[in-house]
C-alpha cells in the first residue's frame, strides 16, 4: 500500500468518499448471477507506467471481466495471426450500436470492431485453431502476463452467460453464414463466454492498463504482454469503440482509451503514463458503471490526463546552443591559437538537448543544425536527454548521414544512457564508418577538442607546433632582451615520454613548466582510470597555481605523446628576487595574467551557460 500521507493517494480517498453516496444506475440482471453483486461495492486503483499501485475502497473485491476482455483478446489476436488477417474478420469503426447489436458490415458481413459483442466472438474465434479449452487456455495466460499472477474463471457466472446466450449463439452462426467464423460456432461462442466470466478486482484492471501504458509489458514483473508494435492498435479501438454508443462523449469528457464490462467494472488507459480500474455495479443506460464514468471524469480534469490535453513541453529541446568561438575546449592552447579559434570557431556548432525526444522534440533540433551556416563540425550533446523513441532515432541518423556526405563532422555524445539511439542508428544506417565516427567520443569536450584541431590543422597547416623561442610563452612578455638571455640560462629541457608523469597530485610544486613540443592531460585520479579535466598544449605553462602559493599539486599531469617541457625551477624564481627583481616582478606579473586568462575562460564558459538557459 502507498504512503497515506501522499497527496494521490489523499486524492483517490477524497474521490471515493464523493461518490461513495451516488447510487444512480441499476445493476446489471440479464445475466442472472450478475443481479447478485453487491450494489455498493466500490473501489478505485490507479496504477503508474513503473509499477506503483494507489488504490482505495474495495479495490480487491473480485467481480467478472465481461467485456473489458474484449480490447485484451483483441491484442492477442492481433499477435497471433497478424493485422492483415485481422482486418479480413473485424473492423475497427465505431458502431453507434448498443453492446449486443448485430452490427456487420453491409457486404462483408464482418461486424463493425471488436468491441461489440459480435467483434469480440469472431476475435475470439481467430485464437489458434483448435478446440476450445486450448484456446481459452491461451487466453487466460494471457490475461495472467498482464496482471502477474494466475486467473480463474467464475464458473456460476460462466454457466448464467452460457444459460442466457442465445442472442450471442445466433450472432456466432451469423458470422459462421459470412465465413468470418469457421467451422462449428459453438466453440467460439463459449470460449468467449468463459473469457467474459474471468474473475478480477480494481488492481488487476489497473496494472492491465498500466502493462498496455508500458508499451505492452507488465511494469511489476517485467513480462511482456502483447507486442509493443500492437499496444497502439488495441488502444486506438479502445478510444474510439470502447464505451460503446457513449464513446464519443466519454473520449470528449475523458480523454483515455477505456473499456467497460457489465459487472460494473472500467478500465482506463493513458499512454506511457498509467492505468485506472474502476469497480461499481451499478450501470447506467448504455451499459456502463455509473460511477466509475463520475470518478474517471473527476480524475481525468483533476490530473490534467485527457490525451488530447498532454503535460506542458517545453517550447524548444534545445537546452544549449553555442559555438567553437564562443566557447572552447579544455584544452589551454597557445594564444596564437587561440586568437585563430575565436576569428574562425563559428564553424564547429555545438547543440545541448534535453528531455524527452520524439518528433516533435527532435524537429526543432534538426531544423537549428540544417540552418547553421560554415559547418564543419556539430557535437548533440544527449547528457540531459531523458528518452528518445524510434522516429526521433532514425531522424537523427538521416540527418548525421546527410552532413557526413556534406563534409561536415557530426559527432553525438553522452549517448550511454540511450542504447535505443545507437542501436537505430546502427540498424538505419549501412556505413559502418560513419557509425563509427558518430559515436567516437563519449564527452562533449573530447569531440569539441578534436573539432578544434581539425579546425586549426587546416587554418594553421605548418605541422605540429614546436616553440624553442621562449619569446612566444605568456611567461616571457615585456622582457628585454637581457633579461630574456637571464631567463633562457635557468630553463633545463626535460623529455617525457606518452604516459610519463609530468606533474603528480600531492607532490611539492618547486617547478613551472613549459610546453614546448607535444601535449599533456590534466587528470584527476590515475590517468587511466580517472577523469581527464583539462590539456595543455605547445607554448602554455602549467603547474603555476602551486608554483606561487606553495600548496601541494592538485593533480596528476600526464605526457600524451612524446612531450618535451622548459623546466623552470622555484628556487631560481625566488634568487632573481634579489639578483633582478625587475625580472623576478615582470614574471611574477605575468604569471598572474596567464591565471588570469584562465579564469576569464572559465567565466566566458560559465556565462554562456547562463544565458543560454535563462
Amino acid at each position: 500500500m502507498p504512503d497515506r500521507r501522499s497527496p494521490i493517494q489523499d486524492f483517490l480517498e477524497l474521490i471515493h468518499a464523493r461518490y461513495a453516496d451516488f447510487r444512480e444506475g441499476e445493476v446489471a440482471t440479464y445475466i442472472p448471477e450478475l443481479a447478485n453483486a453487491n450494489p455498493e461495492s466500490f473501489g478505485i486503483c490507479v496504477a503508474t507506467a513503473d509499477g506503483f499501485v494507489y488504490e482505495v475502497g474495495d479495490s480487491r473485491q473480485e467481480f467478472t471481466i465481461q467485456s473489458i476482455s474484449k480490447p485484451f483478446v483483441y491484442g492477442l489476436a492481433l499477435d497471433e495471426r497478424g493485422p492483415e488477417h485481422m482486418f479480413t474478420k473485424v473492423g475497427v469503426e465505431p458502431s453507434g450500436d448498443a453492446f449486443n447489436a448485430i452490427s456487420l458490415h453491409k457486404t462483408s458481413g464482418c461486424p463493425l470492431n471488436p468491441m461489440i459483442n459480435a467483434g469480440a466472438i469472431a476475435t475470439t474465434g481467430q485464437i489458434g485453431a483448435s478446440p476450445p479449452e486450448p484456446c481459452f487456455e491461451r487466453i487466460l495466460e494471457m490475461f495472467s502476463r498482464y496482471t502477474g499472477h494466475a486467473m480463474h474463471v467464475d464458473e456460476a457466472v460462466y454457466e448464467s452467460e452460457s444459460l442466457t446466450g442465445h442472442r450471442n449463439r445466433a450472432i456466432g452462426h451469423l458470422l459462421r453464414n459470412f465465413d468470418v467464423l469457421e467451422g462449428d460456432p459453438t466453440a467460439a461462442v463459449d470460449t468467449y463466454f468463459r473469457q467474459c466470466a474471468i474473475s478480477v478486482n480494481c488492481v488487476d484492471l489497473a496494472l492491465m492498463g498500466a502493462t498496455l501504458a508500458n508499451q505492452g509489458i507488465n511494469p511489476l514483473t517485467g513480462t511482456r504482454a502483447i507486442k509493443d508494435t500492437h499496444v497502439r492498435s488495441v488502444l486506438s479501438v479502445m478510444a474510439s469503440c470502447g464505451m460503446y454508443d457513449f464513446s464519443g462523449g466519454w473520449i470528449y469528457n475523458v480523454g483515455m482509451p477505456a473499456k467497460s464490462g457489465v459487472a460494473g467494472g472500467v478500465v482506463a488507459v493513458l499512454a506511457g503514463q498509467l492505468g485506472i480500474g474502476v469497480y461499481s455495479p451499478r450501470l447506467d443506460a448504455q451499459g456502463n458503471s455509473a460511477r466509475a464514468l463520475q470518478v474517471c471524469r473527476e480524475l481525468s480534469q483533476a490530473w490534467q490526463l485527457h490525451q488530447f490535453n498532454p503535460p506542458f513541453c517545453a517550447h524548444t529541446s534545445r537546452r544549449m546552443r553555442c559555438t567553437g568561438e564562443e566557447r572552447h575546449s579544455s584544452r589551454i592552447r597557445h594564444p596564437t591559437e587561440r586568437a585563430c579559434l575565436g576569428e574562425h570557431g563559428g564553424q564547429i556548432h555545438l547543440f545541448e538537448i534535453q528531455g524527452n525526444l520524439a518528433f516533435a522534440t527532435v524537429e526543432p533540433i534538426i531544423r537549428d543544425v540544417v540552418r547553421c551556416t560554415g559547418r564543419r563540425g556539430v557535437i548533440l550533446d544527449f547528457h540531459h536527454v531523458t528518452g528518445i523513441n524510434h522516429v526521433a532515432s532514425q531522424l537523427l541518423a538521416d540527418l548525421a548521414d546527410a552532413l557526413s556526405h556534406q563534409g561536415t563532422a557530426i559527432f553525438f555524445t553522452s549517448t550511454q544512457q540511450l542504447p535505443l539511439l545507437r542501436q537505430e542508428v546502427g540498424s538505419h544506417l549501412a556505413d559502418a564508418s560513419v557509425i563509427d565516427r558518430l559515436f567516437r567520443f563519449r564527452s562533449t569536450d573530447a569531440a569539441l577538442e578534436w573539432c578544434e584541431d581539425e579546425l586549426l590543422r587546416e587554418l594553421m597547416p605548418a605541422g605540429p607546433l614546436t616553440v624553442n623561442d621562449l619569446r612566444l610563452f605568456e611567461i616571457a612578455s615585456g622582457l628585454a632582451d637581457e633579461e630574456l638571455g637571464v631567463f633562457s640560462g635557468l630553463i633545463t629541457r626535460r623529455p617525457y615520454a606518452p604516459g610519463d608523469y609530468v606533474i603528480r597530485r600531492g607532490d611539492e610544486a618547486t617547478s613551472l613548466f613549459l610546453v614546448t613540443k607535444g601535449i599533456v592531460g590534466v587528470w584527476l585520479g590515475d590517468h587511466e582510470s580517472g577523469k581527464r579535466v583539462a590539456s595543455f598544449s605547445v607554448g602554455t605553462m602549467v603547474g603555476e597555481m602551486a608554483f606561487l602559493d606553495g600548496a601541494r599539486r592538485s593533480a596528476n599531469v600526464v605526457a600524451e605523446g612524446d612531450v618535451e617541457c622548459a623546466v623552470f625551477e622555484l628556487e631560481d624564481f625566488n634568487r632573481l628576487l634579489e639578483s633582478h627583481p625587475q625580472l623576478h616582478t615582470t614574471i611574477l606579473r605575468n604569471i598572474g595574467v596567464s591565471l588570469a586568462t584562465k579564469l576569464r575562460k572559465v567565466n566566458e564558459d560559465v556565462r554562456i551557460l547562463i544565458a543560454e538557459r535563462q
